[in-house]
């Protein structure tokens, strides 16, 4: 243990002060907490302003009779105000980074029983963050309340005690966090990487959030969620307003979103308050963003970043102070390189930009949905739903089978449970119920890819699309399908190639399916993030 002990604190002006003898009657935290038996404080260095000065060396001189073997040394600290938080802290933080710490020859106490209640907020943050390399001291008058030495009490930042009080801080993040994915305890590592820092930029920013994904990964529940536990921490006051964009496309679509005034257009009997003053104070959610106009990106943009912005028909701006979560299943950076995205509203929008995978990327989170689902699809029904293990093994194997498009992902996997425990005989889905709902999914899919095959590749190649042979459109689709359904290049190959790569002694089913793409003028990473 350290040789000397050296307390840092605050002169103050009520506790510490008095001139005349009846000071002696009283107890001054500073004076007293030298008087101890038990703790011998060898250096004192008390901070005072400049307009304390006169009593902290009063305060100096009385130490020096009670404790003459206490070295007091004065500093003078530059602060107007004591209860100016932002000076406060910026005063202390340079004395600590201008002091020489000795820890190896000292012991340091930081004495927060005296200044202001800034002054001791601070004393704590700047200490527990290890500036002040110090245990805090505490300390009160007799309980008898006679003038002398009184009690004290040190704090140690680094015991147990303290550990436990940060235990809970952690039980409460695992808790947001297990709240965000609905509770579900979800083991894919990556995903909740990603919640994990979704719930640290919701609670700590105001800035814009990109959501990115396929349709159905969950963007519009997260957001909800978002939304509930911000609400819950009293970091927004207003309400939850979403809107799909790709629903407000065309004339209507500045009126909706941004307003009009009576008599603004024919038809427009009446003013229209718009979604984005509806979300004043609270979260605005717009979907598909993508779907947005050129002149709604524009007029999105100013609002963003003003928070201000013109109804249609309106000679007076207003304004609407709403966070704003942005979602799509496109790749905005394409559409920026088309001309169908704005550039500068994707680089203000894009501050925090979180991809949710897709169904077939977290095939280890399939148990922990099925059984949520399980006891959603029983909420629902008004009663208990249960598997039995052979039928939840086939049905988390057909999940995970390349058979399983899931083209709408968790929307896909919702519905099938849902209809399995409706057609469950005594509320316990079995073998056969999961065979015919398999068969049903299957049939859904193909049903859905036959006739959009042209529509769906569209999408991937534009009018390119009409220098390829009808036979090719159909097998370039299916590779498509295979492709999302498959974690990686590699494996999309070896589902397609499965014949003929027994054939081969060496086979590179990745670089086969690249130039098949290629010939096609598709990469890996436009068909997984395309839209289909």
């Amino acid at each position: 243990m350290a040789g000397r002990t050296v307390v840092l604190g605050f002169y103050g002006s009520t506790l510490d002060a008095g001139a005349s003898d009846k000071r002696w009657d009283k107890w001054r935290p500073t004076v007293a907490l030298c008087q101890h038996a038990d703790l011998v404080i060898d250096e004192l260095q008390l901070l005072y302003t400049p307009a304390a000065r006169k009593g902290a060396e009063l305060v100096a001189r009385d130490i020096g009779k009670v404790a003459p073997h206490t070295h007091v040394h004065l500093a003078e600290v530059g602060i107007g105000d004591p209860w100016d938080f932002e000076e406060v802290f910026a005063a202390l933080h340079e004395f600590s980074r201008g002091f020489n710490f000795d820890t190896a020859k000292n012991r340091y106490l930081v004495h927060i029983s005296t200044g202001s209640h800034v002054m001791q907020i601070c004393w704590f943050l700047l200490t527990e963050s290890r500036h002040f390399p110090a245990l805090l001291v505490q300390s009160s008058p007799a309980r008898s309340k006679r003038p002398g030495a009184g009690e004290y009490r040190l704090i140690d930042l680094d015991l147990s005690r303290y550990d436990r009080l940060a235990r809970r801080f952690g039980e409460e993040r695992d808790s947001d966090r297990a709240f965000l994915k609905s509770g579900i305890d979800t083991q894919n590592a990556a995903f909740n990487r990603l919640i994990e820092r979704i719930e640290l930029v919701a609670l700590r920013s105001r800035e814009p959030v990109l959501l990115c994904g396929p349709t159905g990964a969950g963007k519009s529940q997260l957001c909800q969620r978002i939304y509930a536990l911000k609400r819950a921490r009293g970091l927004l006051q207003g309400p939850l307003v979403e809107v799909n964009c790709a629903t407000i496309r065309g004339d209507g679509a500045a009126s909706a979103l941004f307003g009009h005034v009576k008599g603004a257009f024919t038809g427009a009997a009446t003013a229209r308050k718009g979604l984005l003053l509806s979300a004043d104070a609270g979260l605005l959610v717009l979907d598909e963003i993508g779907e947005l106009g050129g002149d709604e990106q524009a007029m999105l943009l100013r609002a963003i970043e003003e928070k201000k912005f013109l109804p249609v028909g309106a000679d007076r701006e207003v304004s609407s102070n709403f966070q704003l979560i942005a979602g799509t299943n496109r790749d905005l950076r394409a559409a920026v390189r088309e001309g169908t995205f704005r550039e500068d509203l994707l680089a203000r929008i894009n501050t925090w930009a979180f991809t949710l995978p897709g169904l077939a990327d977290r095939p280890e989170d399939l148990p922990p949905n099925l059984m949520f689902e399980l006891e959603r699809a029983g909420s629902r029904l008004g009663k208990r739903i249960t598997m039995n293990q052979e039928a939840r093994d086939r049905f988390l194997a057909f999940a995970e089978s390349p058979e399983a498009a899931w083209t709408a992902n968790f929307r896909d996997f919702t519905a099938a449970v849902l209809r399995m425990a409706t057609l469950a005989a005594g509320g316990r889905i079995d073998v056969e119920t999961v065979a015919g709902e398999e068969q049903r999914l299957l049939a859904g899919w193909e049903d859905a890819a036959e006739p959009g095959v042209a529509s769906a590749l569209t999408r991937l190649l534009g009018p390119r699309l009409d220098d390829i042979d009808p036979f090719d459109q159909v097998q370039l689709a299916e590779v498509v399908r295979v492709c999302r359904a498959s974690k990686s290049l590699s494996a999309a190959g070896r589902v397609l190639f499965s014949a003929s790569r027994k054939k081969k002694q060496n086979p590179n089913d990745a670089d086969r399916l690249t130039k098949y793409l290629a010939r096609f003028g598709l990469n890996w990473a436009l068909v997984t993030t395309g839209r289909f």
